[in-house]
């Protein structure tokens, strides 16, 4: 991490660059910048800087640079594994990209949205909608999230399976790098083998290479059709036997295929407002499924409906409901997206955002159950997630009365028992949270020392002061 403070000198300096009234110096004003949601990362700033454009940010890292401050840049602070928090020294400047918000332009025709990183999610979707476009990106966060944050990230989310993850939904970038320099790579085209794929390199390197300021993003046309069921199964084999002909009889038009254990459900129906059970009869698992159509017709309710009329005439699945209403599909979804909020009540929980190959899930679970019981006797492990590109978000809920803090001073070991068992499976420690400080010394053990040393180079080239998000990713 960068050991130098910045004086109070060159903190004035920085606040000439946004105005007093975007430097925020207060402790009640930074709060909200200094603290994950979780509250297990927790911050210490001298100033939280909002420039409002990307050249008061390259004045900002040119300034950065020359003085070998270290810089943490933050959209809109729903990171999952510390990325975004400063160190505790208060030592960092936080910069929030929370300003640039302009939507410069979009070109419904072209397929194309060039926005400014501190843009929602749900912003950015709406602008696309106005056009009559689709921008699928879409998480639990996504009021809050930013564009400039999920693609530092490069965050998944549920529609993967269908769109693919950030990083496939962006075609290019503008950025400030270390010294201060902008690197103008707003570029349309889906074609462009001239070199290193730069864009590619900065999506998902969390800040620690350039921060981000705005990206041309994909657009796609909005489908004509949709159609939304949960289904329940009593194993996760016959989930995976689902998808399997969902994917045949659906083919582009699978759209989502997330599931979750009951526990999941059972925790949201009881900690989260406003919940609905689909059934009337509780089921061991569950799996949301959504099929969309770009033409018109009734396409999609016949692929749905007869999809689960023949696995339910097989015995594959025990139940199942289709939404037949927008408003009913529309609960469908903020059930399964409360599934990680609906833990907090349920006492402390252990999380971990992994990947493994789809067709070994279920025996992951499996054994995963194993070793959470070797660890913590009685822990409710409540898995749940992306099936459909094996994205697990495998979190593990305290025991029946055990005391909240002495079970999560089991985080690590259960943490690298999970994650051995990864590895073992050919799978990754991080689907889409990134490694932020979280991850930080795992991704030292699981990673080779071929992949780390060119993860190095790359950065001491990008960065060689280390001032872009110390002790991050590194």
């Amino acid at each position: 991490m960068h050991a130098k403070a910045p004086s109070p000198n060159l903190i004035a300096r920085f606040v000439d660059i946004v105005g007093e009234a975007n430097a925020l110096t207060r402790a009640e004003d930074q709060v909200a910048y200094l603290r994950e949601w979780r509250d297990r990362y927790v911050g210490r700033t001298p100033v939280v800087l909002r420039p409002v454009s990307t050249a008061e940010v390259a004045r900002i890292l040119s300034l950065a640079h020359a003085e070998d401050v270290g810089i943490v840049p933050q959209g809109g602070n729903t990171g999952l594994v510390g990325g975004q928090i400063p160190s505790s020294d208060g030592r960092q400047i936080v910069l929030s990209l929370s300003r640039l918000k302009a939507i410069r332009d979009v070109d419904a025709v072209g397929g194309t949205m060039i926005v400014e990183s501190g843009v929602t999610l749900t912003e950015a979707q709406s602008a696309a909608k106005a056009a009559g476009r689709l921008f699928p990106l879409s998480l639990a966060s996504e009021g809050s999230a930013q564009i400039g944050g999920v693609l530092s990230s490069n965050a998944g989310g549920t529609a993967v399976l269908a769109y693919g993850n950030a990083r496939s939904l962006a075609l290019g970038l503008e950025a400030v790098l270390a010294d201060g320099r902008i690197w103008n790579g707003l570029r349309r085209l889906k074609k462009d083998n001239t070199g290193y794929d730069l864009r590619d390199l900065l999506i998902g390197s969390e800040g620690t290479l350039g921060i981000i300021t705005a990206a041309c993003l994909k657009l796609f046309p909005m489908p004509a059709e949709r159609e939304t069921a949960i289904v329940a199964f009593q194993t996760p084999e016959a989930i995976m036997k689902l998808f399997r002909r969902a994917e045949v009889e659906a083919g582009q038009s699978l759209t989502a295929f997330e599931f979750w254990a009951d526990r999941a459900q059972e925790f949201a129906l009881k900690y989260m407002a406003n919940m609905r059970d689909p059934f009337t009869d509780a089921y061991p698992w569950y799996a949301l499924i959504e099929i969309s159509h770009g033409g018109k017709g009734n396409r999609v309710a016949n692929t749905i409906e007869s999809l689960l009329a023949a696995a339910h005439g097989q015995g594959l699945i025990l139940d199942a409901t289709i939404a037949r209403s927008l408003r009913q599909a529309e609960d469908f979804w903020r059930l399964r997206e409360s599934f990680s909020e609906a833990q907090k009540g349920a006492g402390g929980s252990i999380k971990h955002d992994i990947s493994v190959p789809v067709t070994r899930i279920p025996e992951f679970l499996k054994q995963a159950a194993d070793v959470v019981e070797r660890i913590a006797p009685g822990a409710r492990p409540v898995p749940f997630g992306h099936f459909g590109d094996g994205n697990l978000h495998y979190n593990v809920t305290q025991p029946l009365g055990a005391d909240r803090n002495a079970y999560l001073a089991l985080w690590e070991p259960m943490t690298e028992a999970i994650f051995a068992l990864v590895t073992e499976f050919g799978g990754s420690i991080s689907a889409e949270h990134g490694i932020g400080q979280m991850k930080r010394e795992a991704l030292r053990r699981h990673k080779s020392e071929v992949e780390l040393d060119m993860m190095r180079a790359i950065k001491t080239a990008l960065d060689p002061k280390g001032i872009l998000n110390p002790g991050k990713v590194l």
